[in-house]
C-alpha cells in the first residue's frame, strides 16, 4: 500500500518568511525564526509511520533541484523523500499551477493508496482533496498542537 505526505516547506517547517536573494542566499525575515526549527516535530510525527514517504511539494525543488533540497532535510527524512511534485519536464506550466494543481496532477501520476498534503497555500486545491490537507498557518507552520494532532489522527486512521 502506497502512502504519501507531499511536503512544503515554506509554511509548514519553519515560518513562510522566507527569501532568496542574491546577497543574503536563503534567510529568514520573521524576527526571532529559524530555518527548518520545526523539522524535527514532522520526523517525530512520521517516525511511527516507517511506510509513508514523501514527495516535496516545495517551490525549493524547483530552484535547487530534487537532490540539494532533499539534503536540508534530516536522514531519516531524506530516506523518505521518492521524489517531487516539480520535475523539469513541466517547468513551462509548475509556476503557473496553484500549489494544489500541482498535488493533484502527482496524485494522477502516483496514484497512491492514501495520501495528505502539509501546506499553508490554500489555493487550488479541488473539493475531493479538502480532506487530505492538513493546512497550516504560514507563521506557525505545523508547531501547533492542533496541527500536530490533525496529522496523529490522520496517521493514525491509515
Amino acid at each position: 500500500m502506497t502512502k504519501i505526505c507531499y511536503l512544503d516547506f515554506d509554511g509548514v517547517l519553519h515560518s513562510d518568511q522566507v527569501y532568496l536573494s542574491r546577497d543574503f542566499g536563503i534567510h529568514m525575515q520573521a524576527e526571532g525564526r529559524g530555518l527548518f526549527e520545526w523539522i524535527s516535530i514532522l520526523d517525530e510525527l512520521l517516525a511511527p509511520h516507517r511506510d509513508v514517504s514523501i514527495v516535496l511539494s516545495t517551490t525549493w525543488v524547483a530552484e535547487f533541484g530534487l537532490d540539494v533540497t532533499r539534503q536540508v532535510l534530516p536522514e531519516a527524512l531524506q530516506e523518505r523523500v521518492i521524489g517531487a511534485t516539480y520535475n523539469p519536464e513541466n517547468l513551462g506550466y509548475f509556476d503557473a499551477w496553484p500549489r494544489g494543481k500541482q498535488v493533484a496532477s502527482d496524485v494522477k501520476i502516483r496514484k497512491p493508496d492514501r495520501w495528505f498534503a502539509l501546506d499553508d497555500d490554500p489555493s487550488g486545491w479541488a473539493d475531493s482533496s479538502r480532506g487530505h490537507v492538513i493546512q497550516t498557518n504560514g507563521a506557525t507552520g505545523i508547531s501547533t498542537s492542533e496541527v500536530q494532532e490533525e496529522i496523529r489522527r490522520l496517521l493514525n486512521s491509515w
